[in-house]
């Protein structure tokens, strides 16, 4: 038995019917040349039962200790993989329309917590030939950044290669002796947090200065209510599409801005389209919550467990003009990475905490109806692989992310770099997010007015 840290076992305490806490993603695959009708179902044959399992995926949650909740792992003495990993084909015409209905359905329900926390699902039957797998793991086990670090472990870029293992596996050079705890390390840890801890004060002071007397920085609860900031269902929506990075990265030096300025800066002007479309813009504009990886380089490589900080980012929503829209969120971006700079690491993940405090109280009724959200949405952009990649011969066409929805957060924008592309994924609540693949067509609108106005 292992015991898990607060941070993540969080993530199963808020977890209802309504608010499904799992991260997931799908991957759209060219099988190789060659493949027959049954390559799938050799394919599914094959990792049921030559493939091992990841210690990880093997773990299940300990009985609770009392009404807290769940503090701890212990390892699954019969793992079911035949229950884990399912194999499914899509109704006819089998479009990607048909396939991105069934993954929202997918990502809509609860994993089962008498089971490791994880399901996958290889899907065939799109009318091009390709094939998708959906994969879903509980984020008290992986964070976003985890899962797709996982995944890129199992992937190669030789499209020759035949040894790529599962989504739950692990490859033989990659596997390692577990190394004995060292307590010297583990006092010198308590020491430097002790010390980080009682900076925190300064840390503090230099936050409200920066807030208060530069008005530079984007603080929780300055955010307008809309109509994404409401009580939400289980049922989500999900909707994909992938983008040259290239067409990103010249409006990014244009302007001389980040790609990441750019990505947010599509994603601020689809938001203005999407809701004047809505008749529901309103005149303040909307602040976003980005992610941000608290990871050191140690642990870059590291595919498990939750290391996020929080920055909150102006949209600029309120401002028509899409180069306008891009200097504000520039200039809103590298004031809260400036910051994030200057604090220790525990510093930072505490002044995260507070941009995101509020949403604790979001399950107390009435709540959500009767303040401002802290942040109007969250838009992530996770790290993902340089080159065309590979499994077991089957070229990955994309990766498209589906994340986490609260009460009051009825809609995610998460994105990843896929060897030239960017991959969007859209996770949206089905009743309160009407028509969500409207996004899609206004993420391109907006890419357009970018270059036309840095052109």
């Amino acid at each position: 038995m292992s015991m898990m840290p607060v941070t993540d076992s969080m993530f199963l305490f808020i977890e209802t019917r309504e608010h499904p806490m799992h991260v997931g993603g799908l991957q759209l695959f060219t099988p190789p040349e060659g493949a027959g009708p049954d390559y799938l179902r050799e394919v599914r044959h094959d990792l049921l039962h030559n493939s091992s399992v990841r210690d990880l995926f093997r773990q299940r949650l300990a009985r609770p200790v009392n009404t807290a909740g769940y503090l701890a792992w212990r390892a699954d003495p019969a793992l079911d993989l035949d229950y884990h990993f399912r194999h499914s084909a899509l109704p006819r015409p089998g479009r990607i329309r048909e396939l991105l209905e069934l993954t929202s359905r997918w990502h809509s329900t609860l994993l089962d917590r008498h089971r490791p926390l994880w399901e996958v699902h290889l899907v065939e039957g799109l009318d091009d030939g390709r094939f998708a797998v959906y994969s879903k793991i509980h984020h008290s086990v992986m964070d976003g950044v985890s899962a797709l670090r996982q995944l890129q472990s199992t992937l190669s870029d030789d499209p020759d290669a035949r040894d790529c293992p599962p989504p739950w596996g692990i490859r033989e050079s990659q596997k390692s002796r577990r190394v004995p705890a060292d307590p010297r390390g583990l006092l010198r840890t308590l020491t430097g947090t002790a010390k980080q801890l009682a900076d925190t004060p300064r840390a503090a002071w230099k936050v409200a200065m920066e807030a208060f007397r530069e008005h530079t920085l984007t603080l929780p609860l300055e955010a307008p209510k809309t109509m994404l900031n409401v009580p939400i269902g289980g049922a989500r929506r999900f909707a994909a599409q992938s983008w040259p990075q290239e067409r990103v990265r010249k409006v990014a030096a244009a302007a001389g801005v980040t790609s990441n300025d750019v990505v947010l800066a599509m994603c601020s002007g689809a938001l203005r389209d999407y809701l004047i479309e809505q008749r529901a813009l309103p005149p303040a504009p909307l602040i976003a919550m980005v992610p941000v990886s608290l990871r050191s380089r140690a642990e870059q490589r590291e595919a498990s467990g939750n290391r996020i900080g929080a920055l909150l980012c102006n949209l600029g929503t309120d401002k028509a003009d899409p180069a306008d829209r891009l200097t504000t969120i520039a200039r809103s971006t590298a004031d809260g990475k400036r910051l994030f700079k200057e604090l220790t690491p525990l510093q930072t993940l505490l002044l995260s905490a507070l941009n995101v405090a509020p949403l604790a109280a979001t399950p107390v009724p009435g709540y959500v109806g009767n303040t401002r959200p802290p942040f109007n949405l969250v838009i992530s952009n996770v790290p993902g692989p340089r080159k065309q990649m590979y499994w077991n011969g089957a070229a990955l066409d994309g990766i498209y992310p589906a994340s986490v929805l609260l009460d009051g957060q009825a809609l995610n924008i998460t994105l990843t770099s896929n060897g030239d592309n960017l991959d969007f994924g859209i996770t949206g609540c089905r009743r309160s997010v009407p028509h969500l693949q409207r996004l899609l067509t206004h993420l391109e609108t907006a890419l357009a007015e970018l270059e036309d106005a840095v052109g």
